[in-house]
């Protein structure tokens, strides 16, 4: 992006398919010093890069121009609302759509102004039928009435389209096909293929708000308001005037109103509303908690750390409506072949009408009605819609299980990978050292984890983490501990119920007492496995030992067991030492490269992908940024750390190792649910393309060859929202 660039974000309303997409980048990128444009129907936004010169109200008129209501999408805000600077007022443009505010947006489906318009066609024809059949003289006067209820609005936007760049639009084949129907006395047909055309275009309405709804629902987890505890004294507030440092009251069953840390209290937290993580996960002072989650046990005090603009939620929700907003290469085709294809269509409808009756004496009642009937086929609605549809579905089931992915492209890519190159610290591994083997020696283990842990208490080392951990969850004494000293490079010493107790390696070990050679054996076969061994001497003898290592995640072999099953090719690239990643590699039963550089990590992703693989890297998204960026896919791996989230192409938020093969199954059912679309779309047109040609059939099922796909590609790809991992 250059200097003088800018990119802005607007929300818009009124806005229901592919079409209104189309309509609206088209006019905008027409205004000078407008660079780059992207709409996206199912997050209801619009993203423009510009020059700095670029008025910011002149864009929003632009859209208002076409009968959609725009305003700036606040950065400030919550994502899903328009921004809270709007003063635009909600009006009605006449021809169904909503202007303005997010009346239209909010309302229920049967409210909304194109609902109101299709009660209204519909009323008038079924009146037109009544007269007609009372008053027979009056029939053709009472199906036109009927016929300019729905027209004039579908032919007003018609022109409007065409005034702004797109001339050949839904509604113009829609209003030559009713107005040269009125001329060959079809008026009743006319009449009943608009009414069809507006129900569904109101489908596909309902079938948007669900779409934007179903992403939109996660900004509702968040509570409203929470309790702010100052000076001992505790009111509650707005969850959204919440600022970072506010220490808030959790009470049992009361949903967490903010990001933050737990400084009081220790409890189960329930992430299933956020992560899609089943089992509540236990969280004591120190640890993060998320906005939405539920408190199942005890009352906490939480520290907040994130402003309600910035919790892990609306970042979740910003950065899907991001995703929807960039296109898959297949929605680009078939965005340029729309744009090829209705003009074609046109030409068609001409031809077939015209022809016939002058090179062959045809009639041309009939020839124009087939022409006509051609138009309605060609409609691209269905078809235009298969691949945008099915690919926010597929988003937004992902972002509400924790897995986000940045777009249609991201998701089109997932879909094609057969190499996988994992690191091992955080992303195979839990990130954090456990105790694994105690070792006795004079004194019994449960008297060596006790006296390695009265040394290591108030220590955030990581192994002394591991330590205290392993003495709590045993429930061993933890005495206190006199004079406690770090010796540098060696370890720790101190007084522990009256005996000088040592704590450090086992070369710092042998020093103080030799170690025998059973010891020193035992000692090496531990190292052997990738683990770390802390050595307890006790008044000049060997207490025992502690034995620690980094784990894998529970669920990494089942994970790397499932990519292997669909035949993908998995490597685990490190930095650690050929040991340790032996160790570990061996367990899971992956291919091991150690002692890698960043570089080296980017050049073994580069040789992947020369030998012909799409290669994903899977990391922390910060020391792997090389490699995430040389790879085809970047995956982020983790709690969704802010540089983790920015920087890849997608992200595990809760970092289990069994999401990377679920998100890779909902890329390919999203790009199997498109094949299918477009086999939809196409295959219905190209039936009735022939059997209207031939003459069996004539307007009405024209109309329905379109409406119809349209509705069955809709609720195709709706299915997508209920995707679930196997």
């Amino acid at each position: 992006m250059s200097a003088a660039s800018s990119e802005t974000r607007y929300r818009v309303t009124g806005m229901d398919c592919a079409g209104c997409a189309s309509k609206i980048d088209t006019a905008v990128r027409k205004l000078p010093g407008v660079e780059e444009v992207s709409v996206s129907v199912s997050a209801g936004t619009l993203k423009v890069r510009h020059g700095d010169d670029v008025d910011g109200d002149r864009i929003m008129r632009q859209v208002r121009n076409l009968g959609y209501g725009a305003e700036p999408a606040n950065a400030n805000a919550a994502p899903g609302g328009l921004s809270s600077e709007s003063g635009h007022h909600s009006h009605d443009d006449g021809h169904g759509h909503a202007h303005g505010t997010a009346s239209d947006g909010d309302a229920p489906w049967w409210r909304t102004k194109k609902a109101k318009l299709t009660a209204a066609c519909g009323a008038a024809l079924l009146a037109a039928y009544a007269l007609g059949h009372l008053f027979p003289q009056v029939e053709r006067v009472a199906f036109l009435l009927a016929l300019a209820v729905g027209l004039v609005p579908v032919a007003w936007r018609a022109i409007t389209a065409a005034r702004y760049g797109t001339p050949f639009s839904i509604e113009t084949l829609m209003t030559i096909a009713a107005v040269g129907a009125m001329f060959i006395g079809a008026e009743e047909e006319a009449a009943a293929v608009l009414l069809l055309f507006l129900i569904g275009e109101m489908l596909e309405g309902v079938a948007a708000g669900r779409a934007r709804a179903s992403i939109q629902g996660l900004t509702a987890l968040v509570p409203k308001t929470a309790i702010v505890e100052v000076n001992g004294e505790t009111t509650e507030v707005p969850a959204e005037s919440l600022r970072v440092g506010a220490i808030i009251l959790v009470r049992p069953g009361d949903r967490v109103p903010a990001d933050g840390t737990i400084t009081e209290g220790a409890s189960e937290i329930d992430e299933a509303p956020v992560t899609g993580e089943s089992v509540p996960k236990r969280k004591v002072v120190g640890d993060p908690v998320f906005a939405g989650t539920i408190n199942a046990g005890g009352v906490l005090r939480v520290r907040v750390t994130a402003a309600a603009f910035d919790n892990t939620i609306a970042r979740v929700v910003r950065l899907v409506e991001e995703a929807q907003e960039s296109k898959s290469p297949t929605e680009r085709f078939i965005d340029r072949f729309s744009k090829v294809y209705t003009p074609a269509v046109l030409v068609v409808g001409a031809l077939v009408a015209v022809v016939p009756p002058l090179a062959f004496g045809g009639a041309w009642d009939e020839w124009i009605y087939k022409g006509l009937a051609i138009l309605l086929i060609g409609c691209p609605c269905a078809l235009v819609i298969s691949t945008p549809a099915a690919i926010a579905a597929g988003l937004s089931a992902g972002a509400r299980r924790g897995l986000l992915m940045k777009g249609g492209a991201v998701l089109e890519t997932l879909g094609k990978i057969t190499a996988i190159a994992f690191d091992k610290t955080g992303t195979l591994t839990a990130g954090k050292p456990v105790v694994t083997d105690i070792v006795a020696g004079s004194r019994p283990g449960p008297y060596v984890l006790s006296l390695a842990s009265a040394l290591e208490k108030g220590s955030s080392h990581p192994l002394a983490v591991a330590i205290l951990d392993r003495a709590r969850a045993d429930k061993v004494p933890m005495p206190p501990s006199f004079d406690a000293n770090a010796i540098a490079g060696e370890g720790i010493e101190g007084g522990v119920g009256g005996e000088r107790v040592f704590l450090g390696s086992p070369q710092a070990a042998d020093k103080r007492t030799p170690l025998s050679a059973s010891q020193g054996n035992a000692i090496a076969a531990l190292n052997a496995e990738g683990k770390t061994v802390s050595v307890v001497v006790v008044d000049g003898t060997v207490a025992g030992f502690i034995a620690m290592r980094d784990e894998a995640r529970p669920d990494a072999v089942d994970g790397l067991a499932s990519l292997k099953a669909s035949g993908i090719r998995t490597v685990m690239l490190t930095g650690d030492n050929k040991r340790t990643a032996g160790a570990v590699a061996a367990g899971l039963g992956i291919e091991a490269r150690a002692e890698l550089l960043p570089q080296d990590k980017q050049r073994i992703v580069r040789e992947l992908q020369a030998e012909g693989f799409k290669v994903a890297k899977i990391g922390d998204g910060i020391n792997d940024a090389p490699a995430l960026a040389a790879a085809d896919i970047g995956i982020a791996m983790g709690g969704g750390t802010d540089v983790a989230l920015e920087t890849a192409d997608a992200a595990v938020l809760h970092g289990r190792v069994r999401d990377i093969p679920d998100m890779i199954a909902l890329a390919k059912s999203v790009m199997g649910n498109i094949r299918m679309n477009i086999a939809i779309a196409l295959g219905l047109k190209a039936v009735f393309l022939v059997t209207t040609v031939v003459g069996i059939t004539g307007l009405w099922p024209a109309i329905l060859a379109d409406t119809g796909a349209t509705v069955l590609v809709t609720a195709n790809a709706m299915r997508l929202l209920g995707w679930k991992p196997r």
